[in-house]
Parts: structure tokens; C-alpha cells; sequence
């Protein structure tokens, strides 16, 4: 028996949608209608995306909501989006959108207004902050990079496995937009959070995450504290940011579906 709302799964650069298997089969396992569509350019596969990167340069924040956008508007009723990294940032832009009915952003990128960005933050996004051209491209971590970044909380052979596994390119443009979010106007990294009439927001952070460490979560969640709609945070202590994909991944699996049963989904 299907549930009310199916399931977008959406995910963060360097990864392929194909790393959400586990919890597509855990999600239509309890009933839902999970689906994972990747990012407009991505391969079916993480070896086809890794032999085009070309066709996933220049997209920003706002092409890539505007494509989940379009995939919701072709489903039955409005879905629970799950987004983790900048996953995390475009599940809460569709939330404060209207058009999900639910979200949990796991590490997600910082929205417009978290002020204070940690050092070690920083160093993880050198990758593509580090040349302005790289704004343009599509670009890929090197094993390196991905162990301190996503792999620091597992041993080097388990971050190994998952660097060969899973990373493709992913452009380079929505670094850039995150980093300077706090510094323009406008921004598409922006999210009302002060919206009362939205649905419910579970925002979950890694204890040990470099890319998006705890602080930055904890403070998009005190943003949110002026709306009166339902908006919880959690912290798995000790785990970075493979959290959803590494051996622990039906921790944060089976805690994502307990929060969306006590909110009715």
C-alpha cells in the first residue's frame, strides 16, 4: 500500500543519483513511491557522466531547482523531497516553494545567512572555489580531496570504495553562488525562512562533517526559528559527510522515515 506523498531524492555535487539505491529500496519497502532523478546532464550511469562532464558545466542553483521542479509538476501530489548537500539546499528551496509537501536536507548547503563559515569548510570547497574559471566547468575531486572532505570519518579503504564507486563531475557554479551568497542582494542560494504556511523541515548534520560542518547546519536552523512551521535538527555524532551512502547510511535512513510517520507522511 503506497503512502500519501512519493519521494524525490535529490543530490549534492560529486555524486551520482545512483548512490541513493539503498534508500530507494528502503523507502518503497515502507510504502512509498521513491524516485531519484539526477541533475539535467548526468549520465544513467556514473561511468557515462564521468565521460561528459561537458554537459553538466555552467548550471547554477536555480537551473537545477527549476529541473526538480519541472519532474514534481509531472507527479500526483506534491512530494517529500530528501536532498542531501547542495540536495539539501534545493529540497528547501522547493519546500519554501510550495512545491513539496515535506523535506529533510541532510548536511545541506548553507542558505543566504549563515554568516560564519568554519575554516575547515573552506578548505573542502577549494576544489572548485580555487580557480574563478572553474565557475564554467564541470569538475571532479580527486581521491585526495574526497577523503577530506567526505571521507574523513571512515577508514581510507572504505572512502576509497566510495570515491571509485560513486563520484562524477558536478559543476562548479553553485560553490560559487553558495560562497557568495552573503555577499549580493539577491542571491539563489536564498530561502524564506520565515514562512508559516510551508510544510515540515528536518534538517540532520554530521557531527564530524567537513564539508558542511555542524555549525552551519545548527545556524540555517536558528534561522528558521521565527516561522512557526515544524522545523527540527539533528546530529548524528561522529559521522562526515558520506553519511548517506557509507556503512551508517540506514541510521540516517530509518531516522529520516521515523521523523516523516510523526509528521504524518
Amino acid at each position: 500500500m503506497k503512502k500519501t506523498a512519493p519521494v524525490v531524492f535529490i543530490h549534492g555535487l560529486w555524486l551520482h543519483a545512483t548512490g541513493w539505491t539503498n534508500w530507494l529500496e528502503m523507502f518503497e519497502s515502507a510504502g512509498y513511491d521513491p524516485m531519484a532523478p539526477g541533475y539535467p546532464g548526468d549520465g544513467a550511469s556514473v561511468r557515462e557522466t564521468r565521460l561528459h562532464p561537458e554537459r553538466l558545466a555552467g548550471l547554477g542553483i536555480d537551473d537545477l531547482t527549476d529541473a526538480y521542479t519541472k519532474t514534481i509538476a509531472g507527479l500526483p501530489t506534491k512530494p517529500i523531497v530528501i536532498g542531501h548537500s547542495l540536495g539539501g539546499l534545493i529540497a528547501q528551496k522547493l519546500l519554501a516553494r510550495g512545491t513539496a509537501a515535506a523535506a529533510v536536507a541532510i548536511s545541506p548547503g548553507q542558505i543566504k545567512g549563515v554568516l560564519r563559515i568554519p575554516l575547515v569548510q573552506l578548505r573542502s570547497g577549494s576544489a572548485a572555489l580555487g580557480r574563478p574559471g572553474n565557475r564554467r566547468r564541470a569538475i571532479s575531486l580527486n581521491a585526495r580531496q574526497f577523503r577530506f572532505g567526505f571521507g574523513n570519518a571512515l577508514s581510507d579503504a572504505e572512502s576509497q570504495e566510495l570515491f571509485d564507486r560513486w563520484t562524477v563531475p558536478g559543476p562548479g557554479r553553485p560553490a560559487f553562488e553558495v560562497a557568495l551568497s552573503n555577499l549580493r542582494r539577491t542571491s539563489p542560494a536564498a530561502v524564506d525562512t520565515r514562512l508559516d504556511e510551508r510544510g515540515p523541515l528536518l534538517l540532520i548534520a554530521g557531527g564530524a562533517d567537513h564539508i558542511v560542518p555542524p555549525a552551519v547546519v545548527k545556524a540555517a536552523s536558528d534561522l528558521y526559528a521565527t516561522s512557526r512551521a515544524t522545523t527540527d535538527h539533528h546530529v548524528f555524532p561522529g559521522r562526515g559527510h558520506s553519511m548517506v551512502l557509507d556503512h551508517g547510511w540506514r541510521d540516517v535512513a530509518e531516522y529520516s522515515l521515523d521523523w516523516l510517520n510523526s509528521q504524518g507522511f
